[in-house]
């Protein structure tokens, strides 16, 4: 496999974006609306993950991490998660939030606690994220960042 690299996605990068987080049924209805700040793992012309941030003041919503199945179990979704940290600190950002129904335990592995959905700040509960597109049984995660 070749070398991964990490960079900000284009515009023109949305369709493979879509195509990616279709394939593990998350979600893409509002990826025009919102513009969620993503970042691509690449590998040649090749897109092996992907995530985003949705910022809302001093949070952020972690959203649509992926990792496409050849690349799993080699790191790549930590590198991702700590790339978007990065990027969310350096944009101010104190708290990060999600929603998961299946990554609890990798989202744990990188001190991310479990809270409950009204404890989210509010702007990041009025998210189309939080109001319909994931369901009720989602877990929420937060991570203050320091």
């Amino acid at each position: 496999m070749s070398k991964l690299l990490i960079r900000t996605a284009a515009a023109s990068d949305l369709d493979l974006i879509r195509t990616l987080l279709q394939a593990e049924d998350l979600p893409v209805s509002d990826l025009e609306a919102v513009r969620p700040g993503f970042l691509l793992a690449c590998a040649g012309t090749q897109v092996a993950g992907a995530g985003a941030l949705e910022r809302y003041g001093e949070a952020a919503l972690l959203r649509s991490l992926v990792v496409a199945a050849p690349w799993r179990g080699g790191g790549l979704g930590h590198r991702l998660v700590k790339s978007l940290e990065r990027q969310a600190r350096a944009a101010g950002v104190h708290t990060l939030v999600l929603l998961t129904q299946g990554a609890q335990a990798f989202f744990a592995r990188l001190d991310y606690q479990v809270i409950a959905r009204e404890q989210a700040p509010a702007a990041v509960r009025a998210s189309s994220e939080f109001r319909t597109l994931c369901p009720a049984s989602a877990i929420c995660m937060a991570k203050t960042l320091r």
